[in-house]
């Protein structure tokens, strides 16, 4: 799927749940989707005022927010950055392979992987809500 179709993906679904998918929030999607890799707030907010002169870095978090709350980007917790969801419209557990030398990260499924920890969770009276693994190495072309 071409980045723009996914762009008008994201933009209906925002609109189906009744948010507004405003022009920044596009951008910012737009500009997590051209990567290959994670992208720090920092940096997006960097590549933004190249046609956005008076984003600030409020206005950056804020739409983080708003995209990390409709699940159109995951949070990369180990490396405290982000990187666009291509398919937001489901609920899923989610696994990343992140490459130490390149940065470039893969978003996985691993079948059985959320019935297991939701077992073993459940050993201990914990129900798990939310699930990411962040696995890190090495890429095939870095190896």
């Amino acid at each position: 799927m071409t980045i723009s179709n996914q762009v008008i993906k994201a933009r209906d679904f925002c609109e189906s749940k009744g948010a507004r998918f405003t022009h920044l929030r596009e951008k910012v999607y737009e500009l997590l989707l051209e990567k290959e890799g994670s992208v720090g707030a920092y940096e997006l907010l960097d590549e933004l005022k190249q046609t956005e002169n008076s984003a600030k870095p409020a206005t950056v978090y804020r739409t983080l927010d708003f995209l990390l709350e409709f699940g159109l980007i995951h949070r990369l917790e180990s490396t405290n950055a982000f990187v666009a969801c291509h398919h937001f419209d489901c609920n899923h557990p989610v696994q990343f392979l992140i490459c130490d030398q390149c940065g470039e990260v893969k978003e996985i499924q691993s079948s059985g992987l959320k019935e297991t920890l939701d077992k073993q969770a459940e050993t201990f009276g914990f129900s798990v809500t939310k699930q990411t693994i962040e696995a890190h190495g090495f890429c095939s072309s870095c190896q």
